[in-house]
């Protein structure tokens, strides 16, 4: 059987399960990629800790010099024949993807509280100890600045939007409506 949807897009709230929603696709037989793995990679090579803030703070800088959808063109010079990817949090990453055929933007997200109690659970340097620092710090990816992350743009422009609130066991359903 053929897949309708050789390239997913994967955008959402941070802690909402994107990463989660990629590990599901990959289990079926999707490669996986994120766009925040470049950052991460841009970081290595300049000897940075891999922070919420650098991440965020890099992602500007590479925009502002190569345009605002650097990140997808990087990394669609590893995309196979059928792909998932996390972390698109640019419209003009999204133009670039609704390029290529058989692209469908997924929308994650859930209760503020509950991705906070996620993030806390995963433990990497989220540059947020509290809920009201977590959604602070998630105002700074709702940008209009062009180089800057506009992820509430691209929440809007989501092909579909998924609610993880509930069970793993309920998000893998509905996921599965897009294998």
């Amino acid at each position: 059987m053929t897949t309708p949807y050789r390239l997913i897009g994967l955008t959402g709230t941070n802690g909402a399960g994107k990463g989660e929603a990629a590990a599901f696709f990959q289990k079926n037989g999707y490669a996986g990629f994120s766009l925040s793995d470049i950052l991460r990679e841009e970081l290595a090579r300049r000897g940075l800790d891999i922070t919420r803030d650098n991440l965020i703070r890099t992602g500007k800088a590479l925009r502002r010099k190569y345009g605002a959808d650097i990140l997808a063109r990087r990394i669609m010079k590893r995309f196979r024949a059928k792909s998932v990817i996390d972390s698109i949090r640019h419209p003009r990453e999204i133009a670039f993807l609704k390029r290529h055929k058989g692209f469908i933007l997924l929308a994650i997200d859930a209760p503020p509280a509950l991705r906070f109690e996620r993030v806390l659970r995963r433990g990497r340097d989220e540059s947020a100890s509290t809920l009201a620092e977590f959604t602070r710090k998630e105002q700074e990816e709702m940008t209009d600045q062009p180089e800057g992350q506009q992820l509430h743009r691209c929440l809007e422009l989501a092909d579909r939007t998924l609610i993880n609130d509930s069970t793993l066991a309920a998000f893998h359903r509905q996921l599965e409506e897009y294998l």
